[in-house]
């Protein structure tokens, strides 16, 4: 590859240690000679071996490290956009391996290919792949996957073997070329709340206005350990507002990018899945905890419909507007 794009690699990171440490050190370790690694961190007080680490790898210029007092995944997202340099930006969680040849795998599908906007890579997720023994491999995603009603059941960048055209990418192992911000000013939603589930769907619905593809490229692959605790989570998983976050961004995400019908499929799975507890949620049959999910999915509607009706006066962005009074 003899054009290497400027990277700009945005780590976003809430209350993680030495995983923190080690996720900037692979990076740190890539073979691909032009990249810059910011650190968006939402830590109010880290261990004293975390923070002089990140003292040290600032101070060297390694990384750039930007603290904050707030937290908010995609808030921290657009705040690294907008301080990043890259022509391609690539976000990556706080809890991962790489390989070195991680970042160039990601550069060569922009470079061969001026159609692909966007880079889903592969997740060796080591809690999916524990559940599946390791023995599940998937050449080709089925034609449900592109479906935006229902296609969240059906995506699969775990197993998945063949590069192909994606809806979307995951969070931990997603770039961007940098007009997908710029020329089109898409952002992330920072109305996903809690731990922002399904806040890359919805960027990623929103990205199909640019023409661009989403290339999903196995070869462009990490380790995302999947730690429960720290990340990006403000609110623990554990929690009754986590629970009712959950459902407000599925909510948001059909509110705002799906058609009538396309909503109800969505809906329609999420109450079967998530609140019934059918295959692949594989929840508990409890009629009460059942029933204690149905209010959850009640409340999490409301919470949407809100949501929406204060987007006439509200956007949400109230993290980049805060950085922008700065």
């Amino acid at each position: 590859m003899n054009n290497y794009p400027l990277i700009s690699v945005v780590i976003p990171t809430y209350r993680r240690e030495k995983l923190l440490q080690d996720s900037i050190v692979d990076v740190l370790k890539q073979d691909y000679p032009d990249f810059e690694v910011l650190v968006v961190d939402q830590t109010q007080t880290h261990e004293p071996e975390t923070q002089a680490f990140l003292d040290k790898m600032s101070a060297s210029g390694k990384i750039k490290l930007f603290k904050l007092d707030w937290a908010s995944l995609p808030g921290a997202r657009n705040y690294g956009v907008r301080r990043s340099s890259g022509e391609i930006i690539l976000f990556i969680d706080d809890d991962v391996q790489l390989t070195p040849g991680f970042l160039a795998a990601h550069a060569k599908n922009y470079v061969e290919n001026p159609e692909i906007g966007a880079v889903a890579g592969r997740v060796f997720d080591r809690m999916k792949l524990g559940d599946s023994g390791g023995e599940l491999e998937i050449e080709y995603l089925p034609p449900e996957a592109m479906d935006p009603g229902i296609a969240w059941y059906h995506i699969d960048l775990v197993h998945t073997t063949k590069p192909q055209q994606v809806l979307t990418a995951r969070g931990c192992n997603m770039s961007f070329r940098r007009d997908v911000f710029t020329k089109y000013g898409i952002k992330f939603d920072e109305r996903f709340r809690g731990s922002a589930v399904r806040e890359e769907s919805d960027f990623c619905l929103r990205f199909r206005q640019t023409g661009y593809k989403i290339w999903y490229d196995p070869e462009s692959y990490l380790v995302h350990l999947g730690e429960e605790t720290g990340g990006c989570h403000d609110i623990s998983m554990r929690s009754l507002k986590y629970q009712i976050t959950f459902y407000h961004n599925h909510f948001l995400l059909g509110l705002k990018n799906l058609t009538f019908t396309q909503s109800l499929r969505l809906y329609g799975r999420l109450f079967d899945c998530h609140v019934l507890g059918n295959p692949p949620c594989y929840k508990s049959g409890s009629p009460i905890k059942i029933a204690s999910r149905g209010v959850f999915y009640f409340l999490g509607f409301l919470k949407a419909l809100g949501t929406m009706i204060q987007s006439a006066w509200n956007d949400g962005q109230i993290y980049s507007r805060l950085d922008q009074q700065v």
